[in-house]
């Protein structure tokens, strides 16, 4: 007999959520690079120029190549490939990875929903190999917005042609889950390792074994 699904779809976050956490990489890149090791995230978040690029980034507003020779030049290092050097040690969550398997199995939509940083010289979905995990990918440099802007969780809940009382999201950032709240969607804040198996219990799916 079919079983009734209490939701019916899956959203999720990539970078800290499908991923392992992004400042893990960047700090040993930055360590490499004989830089402080917080270099990368004070150039992407607390310097004002550094922090506008990233936001143009995001918003497809910038190219990839563009941007690492821009941020390279804020941050004193060769541009080459800048975001998939200091990303070089990210990867896949196999445990959300299983998630995302099992949902689709089960009849769940599995849908993607990014903030992206481009997908050339570095693809991180090719890299991390996640890409085919989804029914739907809404990444916000394709978009032209970019989360926490409540537009683009609607148009993930419009392709996925689900309500948003149907679905659950799940990011590492707390201010990218309240729009998803306010518009009804069950939102998990990932918080570690138990998040893959906290969600599968949501679903009523089998145990998710942590990586």
């Amino acid at each position: 007999m079919e079983r009734t699904l209490s939701y019916r779809g899956l959203i999720l976050d990539f970078a800290g959520v499908l991923t392992t956490p992004i400042g893990h990489s960047s700090r040993a890149w930055c360590t490499g690079e004989g830089l402080p090791a917080d270099t990368w995230r004070s150039t992407l978040e607390d310097d004002p120029v550094g922090r506008a690029l990233y936001v143009e980034l995001e918003l497809g507003r910038m190219s990839q190549s563009d941007w690492n020779r821009e941020t390279a030049a804020i941050m004193g290092v060769a541009p080459e490939n800048l975001m998939g050097r200091a990303h070089a040690e990210v990867r896949a969550v196999p445990s959300m990875v299983a998630l995302a398997q099992q949902a689709r199995s089960a009849g769940i939509i599995v849908a993607l929903l990014s903030n992206s940083y481009g997908f050339d010289p570095y693809n991180p979905y090719a890299e991390t190999g996640v890409w085919d995990l989804f029914d739907v990918r809404v990444i916000s440099g394709e978009e032209g917005i970019a989360k926490p802007d409540p537009g683009i969780y609607q148009r993930t809940l419009d392709r996925m042609d689900l309500a948003a009382a149907d679905c659950v999201f799940v990011d590492d950032h707390p201010a990218n889950l309240v729009p998803a709240e306010t518009l009804g969607i069950t939102a998990v804040f990932a918080d570690g390792p138990a998040t893959a198996g906290r969600v599968a219990r949501m679903l009523d799916l089998d145990p998710v074994q942590r990586p």
